[in-house]
């Protein structure tokens, strides 16, 4: 006999798992089907995707432990603070992030019985459609069960997008589930793709000791970040030690028992070797519909392997919808939450909205970056005339208190309404200011708003004021 649902959800990563509770809190019957391999306590499948399991937050988890290890080596002196020379245990560290991960994943599990969300234990899998009582439902196999739904919502997220001849086996060549567990701090690591993950991996090592290069096809380093960002992150990096070589083609990689050898072209053309004792390959990921036979009910994939979506996360078929990495748009958790509440509320009649002009982006290295909205360089492709405030956090009481002077906040903002464009931060607490100009341009906000508005001393979100003031030419401070 099947079980019936109003809707089933097939993923438990953030879009999935939010959808499904904001489905059930709108009063509709509501299932949630996972099978990652990665087993909670009780042996089931464990919800929260790649981003609680091994993504965002054990990746967050080790940058914190290592930042302090690096204040402590390094800064400690500069305020009076003697401890010596640190040392770190590795297993200790590992220990405290998979805790973390244990504690939230099993909190979403909570979540559900709270929420009277049932969770279905399996992978699921499109088998089909009928009618029943004179209206659709979907048919999928979850597991050795048959599952049948009014509304399936596809949450099956993305995987690491491995390189064509290189072996990943998560000891010597990592990808990011391998990075989070490395058990020792390597001399030298390699990291192919400087991008989010490659950056955060690549920091935490070198914090802790390792010398490491980080090898960006790409011509220009963090070509999706703010011109001016991406230049000033590129100075504070190569000061901290991160070496970061663009526009390099790779060879090939060869796996000893003494590590890893890559052979690659730079951008001059010439042929390059780097020896290293590990290997993080970062270079993007892919969505995952592994298994969930979109083929049986002819729901529409694009090119690049995406289910193909309108703006509000509709598929071809009716009663079907997609979120989060399995479709287009930035492979964000907070992106793929918005579009699961969407979904949620637009099929419980509710108007439904997600605004894809405001997702911030967020870099957790030292100092953060986070951006909202466009770029300079995007700006002037467009033609869009447009005002520019940047004021730099070593004009900033609290951020020189915090021993944190680095970076800038840049405000760009329309020249003719002054309508807030984009906001991009480098430095301290970056990835908590940016959520002002989220706020802001969400609510149409011009640089004028936020230069008029009190914000407390001394703090940090005072850069972010004085920046707007400079769109006007007129900041107080610098």
């Amino acid at each position: 006999m099947s079980k019936e649902f109003d809707v089933l959800v097939v993923g438990g990563g953030p879009g999935g798992y939010v959808a499904a509770i904001r489905a059930a809190q709108l009063g509709l019957a509501v299932a949630c089907c996972e099978s990652n391999p990665y087993a909670d306590p009780k042996g089931e499948p464990r919800l929260g995707g790649t981003c609680l399991n091994v993504g965002c937050i054990p990746s967050k988890a080790l940058l914190h432990t290592s930042h302090l290890f690096d204040e402590a080596a390094h800064h400690f002196a500069d305020q009076g603070i003697a401890v010596g020379t640190p040392s770190i245990d590795v297993r200790r560290m590992l220990e405290r992030k998979d805790g973390i991960v244990r504690q939230l994943t099993s909190g979403i599990k909570g979540l559900f019985k709270k929420n009277k969300v049932t969770q279905l234990n399996g992978h699921g899998s499109f088998v089909g459609r009928k009618e029943v009582a004179g209206s659709e439902v979907w048919e999928m196999k979850v597991g050795d069960d048959l599952v049948e739904a009014k509304q399936v919502i596809v949450a099956t997220g993305s995987k690491a997008r491995h390189l064509p001849g290189v072996s990943v086996d998560n000891q010597i060549v990592c990808d990011n589930v391998g990075a989070l567990d490395i058990d020792s701090v390597p001399r030298r690591l390699a990291v192919i793709g400087a991008g989010v993950i490659g950056l955060e991996m690549g920091s935490v090592w070198r914090r802790l000791g390792s010398e490491v290069t980080l090898l960006e096809a790409l011509p220009e380093f963090l070509s999706a970040a703010d011109i001016d960002v991406a230049r000033e992150a590129a100075k504070i990096f190569a000061k901290q030690g991160l070496k970061i070589i663009t526009g390099i083609e790779i060879g090939d990689v060869k796996v000893s028992q003494k590590g890893v050898s890559i052979d690659y072209r730079d951008k001059d053309g010439k042929d390059q070797k780097l020896d290293a004792d590990r290997l993080i390959v970062s270079v993007g990921r892919i969505p995952n519909t592994d298994g969930l036979n979109p083929d049986a009910v002819g729901l529409k994939l694009n090119a690049r392997g995406q289910i193909e979506v309108d703006g509000h996360c509709r598929t071809n078929l009716p009663g079907v919808w997609a979120v989060g990495d399995v479709v287009a748009g930035p492979m964000l958790a907070h992106k793929a939450m918005e579009e699961g509440v969407m979904v949620a509320e637009l099929i419980a009649g509710q108007a439904g909205h997600c605004n894809f002009e405001t997702i911030p982006w967020v870099i957790y290295t030292s100092p953060e970056i986070a951006w909202v909205g466009r770029t300079e360089q995007q700006l002037k492709s467009e033609g869009v005339a447009y005002r520019a405030g940047k004021i730099p956090f070593a004009a900033n009481g609290r951020a020189l208190g915090m021993g944190e002077p680095g970076g800038f906040v840049k405000l760009l903002a329309c020249a003719e309404t002054d309508r807030i464009l984009g906001v991009h931060i480098i430095g301290a607490n970056a990835s908590e200011l940016i959520s002002e100009g989220v706020v802001a341009m969400e609510f149409g906000a011009a640089s004028e708003d936020l230069a008029r508005i009190c914000h407390a001393h001394p703090t940090l979100s005072e850069v972010v004021h004085e920046a707007a003031l400079a769109c006007d030419k007129r900041p107080l401070h610098f």
